[in-house]
């Protein structure tokens, strides 16, 4: 396949990942499409699925041989536990930790938020509790970071038509 190809596809995939068109994704992955294969933006198709709580899509794309570990964006967004943790996606945090993912992983190479570290600064019990579950370890709340500037990476926040 040639690099325009693979690129063209690779955009395509994160899109159809983020809009949670596994349909799509499952036709795009059939083209040749690599499931792990960020775009031009380093957004990784795992990554926009996750922080869109598309677990039928994350689904495929783990199925498909996206790994749950790796960062997308380059330094804007993040793991895609972490992009589920954010925004209390809890089905799809047990997804990513049913296929390997870290619980313990740190976004930004190690040096961010962890998973947990993201779904504490929500409501979101269920999700700290399944990590936590997973072996997620709590830090010091001297050492956790108190901001929510938004959630994780330029996909970090879900579309909300009534912000338009």
């Amino acid at each position: 396949m040639n690099e325009r190809r693979r690129k063209k596809l690779s955009r395509r995939l994160v899109d159809a990942a983020a809009l949670g068109d596994r349909a799509r994704v499952e036709a795009l992955l059939r083209s040749g499409a690599h499931p792990g294969a960020a775009d031009s933006d380093g957004t990784t198709p795992l990554y926009a699925a996750s922080v869109h709580g598309a677990v039928d899509t994350v689904r495929c794309l783990l199925a498909a041989g996206a790994p749950p570990d790796a960062e997308s964006g380059r330094g804007t967004e993040g793991t895609p536990l972490c992009a589920a943790a954010c925004w209390g996606h809890t089905e799809t945090v047990g997804a990513l930790l049913a296929h390997g993912a870290d619980p313990e992983l740190r976004e930004d190479h190690g040096t961010g938020r962890s998973p947990l570290d993201w779904a504490m600064t929500g409501p979101y019990p269920e999700t700290v509790a399944l990590l936590i579950a997973a072996g997620a370890r709590q830090r010091e709340p001297a050492d956790r970071p108190t901001d929510r500037p938004g959630g994780p990476g330029r996909l970090g926040r879900p579309h909300d038509p009534s912000r338009a």
